[in-house]
């Protein structure tokens, strides 16, 4: 198989026409690399000299510093080239009029995990939709999806429930990467806004990222390995909830649990067989920092065996199911604020529609739950292979 090469090496490579003379911004993070491991800020400046005018960054910093949600970035000035660093995740989350009257192409490098709420593409779309009117070109420098492009499972965010962690209907694994995303909401959303994908290179879309050859760099504190973010699709739920989803610790999102959880009953409870490519095992831990910091929880390990069986959010809501149902005095929902929002609840912004808690709530069973999506799902996968790019 032919290297697997990202969107940022093919535009040093071979760049476009309109990029001989274009002023540039650049929205990226620390997994924002190419060759020899170096940043694309750095890679872009030394390959179209002088073009460079400001850099934009996403949720955890330009330097992926803040830990957790809700932590804004200030605007700073890039120590190396003494260029702006304007930041899309605070109080302000669209790019202003200013900054972008300083470029004509924004050009995006993100690292994405093929997750609904993981918020760089809600700042993808959010730089598209000011771009549009400003008639300024939007270039998405793309990425493999690491946990493999084949893949959708979820029901599909209703509008009514839109946030940063979910702008447009979307199951929670789309499917897509960062690139076709772009285009997806490009034209089903009406953005309309002039919109280039450079393509990765060589990837076949049932590949996870360990079959590309590209080096991992963790693109959120919080998801530090390949294996965190297979399960992330699922385990991300846990942040609408009073569990621990690990962060804390070395493992966050494979790690969860609580003081009060036993997993002894969780484990009699299920049926191995509801549970296909994943082996709960029993996991102790004390999160140094977040929910339950320097309490000693209970809880699992998620080992995926199985990626092709394993089906990550249909495996976190069977759990929540068990442990709502063991624990209705312990166990909680998560109140707000989250990630901007008030008044919604941060569970029903996560999966995007207020049914899938109401149905835990009221006994639903997973496959219940799943039965009800599966129209939307069927219509959503049909309009899906408008915007796909890459085949097997």
């Amino acid at each position: 198989m032919a290297r697997v090469t990202s969107g940022l090496e093919n535009l040093l490579r071979e760049p476009p026409a309109w990029a001989a003379k274009a002023r540039l911004g650049l929205l990226s993070h620390p997994a924002s690399v190419g060759p020899g491991l170096a940043h694309a800020r750095d890679l872009v400046a030394r390959r179209f000299p002088g073009q460079l005018r400001i850099l934009f960054s996403p949720q955890h910093g330009f330097l992926g510093e803040k830990q957790d949600n809700m932590i804004a970035s200030a605007d700073f000035a890039d120590p190396v080239l003494k260029l702006p660093v304007v930041s899309l995740y605070g109080p302000r989350l669209s790019p202003p009029a200013e900054a972008l009257a300083e470029v004509d192409v924004i050009l995006a490098d993100l690292m994405d995990v093929g997750t609904r709420v993981y918020t760089f593409a809600a700042t993808l779309a959010k730089v598209m939709e000011a771009a549009a009117p400003l008639d300024k070109k939007v270039v998405v420098l793309d990425r493999p999806n690491p946990i493999g492009g084949a893949a959708v499972e979820g029901n599909l965010l209703r509008p009514e429930w839109a946030s940063i962690v979910g702008p447009f209907p979307l199951p929670m694994r789309h499917g897509f990467s960062l690139g076709e995303l772009a285009r997806y909401y490009n034209v089903t959303q009406d953005i309309n806004c002039d919109l280039e994908v450079i393509p990765a290179g060589n990837w076949r879309r049932r590949d996870y990222f360990d079959a590309t050859g590209l080096p991992w760099v963790l693109p959120s504190p919080n998801l530090p390995t390949l294996e965190a973010a297979i399960v992330y699709p699922g385990q991300v739920l846990l942040e609408g909830t009073n569990l621990s989803e690990g962060r804390g610790t070395t493992r966050p999102f494979e790690l969860f649990g609580a003081p009060f959880l036993e997993p002894g009953r969780i484990l009699d409870l299920l049926q191995p067989s509801e549970l296909p490519g994943v082996i709960l095992r029993t996991a102790c831990f004390e999160p140094t920092f977040h929910k339950w910091a320097g309490e000693l929880c209970r809880g699992f390990q998620l080992h995926v065996t199985d990626r092709q069986a394993f089906k990550p959010y249909y495996t976190t809501l069977t759990l929540l199911a068990a442990i709502h149902q063991l624990y209705p005095e312990q166990f909680a929902w998560r109140l707000p604020p989250y990630e901007y929002e008030t008044v919604r609840l941060p569970i029903d912004l996560l999966t995007g529609d207020d049914l899938i808690r109401r149905g835990l709530e009221n006994g639903l069973t997973v496959p219940e739950l799943e039965a009800a999506w599966q129209d939307d799902l069927n219509r959503f996968l049909e309009v899906r292979r408008e915007f796909l790019i890459y085949g097997e």
